[in-house]
């Protein structure tokens, strides 16, 4: 060093910059940890959406359980008592002989009057009873990374089932599940919930159309789910995605659980499209079409029976 020339002042950081320094570093390296295993699987985004509730288009209608019958009008139509025994929500008329005509118009156990769209589930049995549901809440969203500009409404008439009265194999939890209260992910056997987040089961519709046949010969192959925000060129049309969670008075670990088909494994849920139509279509326009919210579910049993908030 030249003399007479002063050397610039070794700078060093305080302790509590470095600690905070290293706290960020840390932070840093397991929000990386975290994500990588995700990046790395390159599994498809189908099915149902773990997402924090509000934070994607939807609106949502609830609906007390209706009542509970061995009817089916998709699989068995015109033939009471052919089926297993089912839980019906919405529409109070469903039977064996329902059709969308026939149920347009009639009265609904859903707090949305104009929706009189039928939803069953197969009935849930504890110790051989029939558990009564405390009722179902039903989700409209756009499909995963579906552009919801693009989302159209169902036809009238359409009728869909996701999910396989008899599985003999645990299904896909993208699109059939148990979970405790609202905010839970699907799982394949029943957890034990406790009580301020009862057990759901939650199952998953697919929400691509094929544009033309209100239902198929094994009333599923009209319809498709969308993988990574595409429909299949097959089913090109955007419908919302249907997400029925019936609820259940069931928390805890005393009950010994079974569905009417025979086994827990076998989760599914139908839907036929008796919707007002004009009022469906400003709903799919005025919320999905728009990236609004229009409602939300929360697990606070002092909810379960409160209105959901008004879209307007």
């Amino acid at each position: 060093m030249n003399p007479g020339v002063t050397a610039p002042p070794t700078r060093h950081l305080g302790m509590t910059a470095q600690v905070v320094l290293v706290l960020a570093v840390v932070l840093v390296s397991v929000a990386v940890a975290a994500v990588a295993p995700s990046l790395r699987s390159g599994a498809p985004v189908t099915g149902f959406q773990r997402i924090v509730q509000g934070t994607v288009p939807q609106f949502v209608v609830r609906c007390a359980y209706s009542h509970s019958a061995t009817d089916d009008p998709i699989v068995f139509p015109g033939d009471p008592g052919a089926s297993h025994r089912h839980d019906f929500f919405g529409n109070r008329t469903t039977d064996a002989s329902s059709t969308p005509d026939s149920m347009l118009g009639a009265e609904t156990s859903c707090q949305q009057a104009l929706d009189t769209a039928a939803y069953w589930a197969p009935t849930l049995f504890d110790h051989g009873v029939p558990v009564v549901p405390q009722g179902a809440d039903v989700y409209y969203r756009p499909g995963p990374r579906i552009d919801p500009t693009s989302v159209r409404p169902y036809p009238h008439g359409l009728v869909m089932i996701s999910g396989d009265a008899m599985a003999t194999e645990p299904q896909s939890t993208n699109f059939v599940g148990w979970a405790c209260g609202s905010g839970g992910d699907p799982q394949v056997t029943a957890p034990v919930c406790p009580a301020d987040a009862p057990l759901r089961l939650k199952v998953v519709f697919p929400d691509c159309w094929d544009g033309h046949s209100l239902d198929s010969a094994d009333h599923h192959s009209h319809m498709a789910a969308s993988v990574d925000g595409h429909c299949p060129s097959a089913h090109p049309v955007p419908v919302p995605q249907l997400q029925l969670t019936v609820r259940y008075p069931i928390h805890g670990s005393d009950h010994e659980l079974q569905l009417a088909p025979g086994s827990m494994l076998g989760g599914h849920a139908d839907f036929m499209n008796a919707w007002d139509q004009t009022e469906l279509a400003s709903q799919v326009r005025l919320c999905l079409n728009r990236v609004l919210v229009c409602g939300v579910i929360s697990n606070k049993a002092e909810d379960v029976d409160r209105p959901l908030p008004s879209r307007s």
